[in-house]
């Protein structure tokens, strides 16, 4: 990073996670973790924790390479197939999403992930903090989805999943439910919730005795999967990115 110009105050101090973040390298948490690997020099000290702050004026290499400057924050769809894993690497050797993607969209990360048999909309950015904050449950953004189960749905149990529901221990926050339609075995479901955690819909429709064999994202927030075919991505440009992000909350 190089020095901030003369006559405009002290450089602003950072967290080094943070900063990462920033230049698109990584996620925060994967940039603490790549710290714990020593993976990360500061002026020519290996860091060991990332409890650092640094400025313009230091000097930061990630894998000996200089920290690139941080670009100005974009945002694309992406409409994920099936069988691909949401990670820049898998121990089992499995494709991946970043594997897929056009090397013209640099070094970008998901905001969230799809498991490896769930399609649709899957927000990418060359922002670790855009990510971040677009994750956060706080930021009360929908995620929408169409799922399919094999088996009949309750429509009182449906309905009492907008309460929250606690499987194996594990509370989940108020999920809308909505029976479209039943053919035979399986079932349409549009299944709406805020928080998103891992494998959430699959763990709470078995908990209900249904199978989810089908799900795919239609929405994040006001981000919609529309007509995108399936491995095409669509950058959001800048004006919509600028008046969706400085809107806070938004279903």
């Amino acid at each position: 990073m190089n020095a901030s110009p003369k006559n405009e105050g002290p450089p602003k101090a950072e967290r080094i996670a943070k900063v990462m973040a920033r230049a698109g390298l990584c996620s925060r948490r994967e940039a603490e973790r790549w710290i714990a690997a020593g993976r990360v020099v500061v002026d020519g000290k290996v860091l060991t924790t990332p409890a650092v702050t640094v400025s313009g004026e230091n000097v930061i290499l990630v894998d000996g390479e200089a920290l690139p400057p941080a670009a100005p924050a974009r945002l694309w769809r992406y409409h994920k197939p099936t069988g691909l894993v949401t990670s820049h690497g898998d121990p089992q050797g499995r494709p991946t999403v970043f594997d897929r993607l056009p090397d013209t969209l640099g070094r970008v990360i998901s905001i969230g992930r799809l498991d490896l048999n769930s399609e649709g909309l899957l927000l990418l950015t060359n922002d670790g903090e855009v990510a971040r904050r677009l994750e956060l449950p706080e930021t009360g953004w929908t995620r929408r989805y169409r799922v399919r189960v094999h088996g009949q749905p309750d429509a009182r149990k449906l309905k009492a999943l907008e309460k929250g529901v606690t499987v194996s221990g594990v509370s989940y926050g108020p999920i809308k439910a909505v029976l479209d339609k039943q053919a035979r075995a399986n079932a349409w479901l549009t299944v709406s919730l805020e928080e998103g955690r891992n494998r959430e819909i699959r763990k709470v429709m078995e908990h209900m005795g249904l199978e989810v064999n089908r799900l795919i994202r239609l929405a994040y927030g006001p981000f919609q999967l529309g007509n995108l075919d399936r491995g095409q991505v669509d950058e959001i440009k800048g004006k919509v990115l600028k008046e969706q992000l400085g809107q806070g909350k938004r279903k």
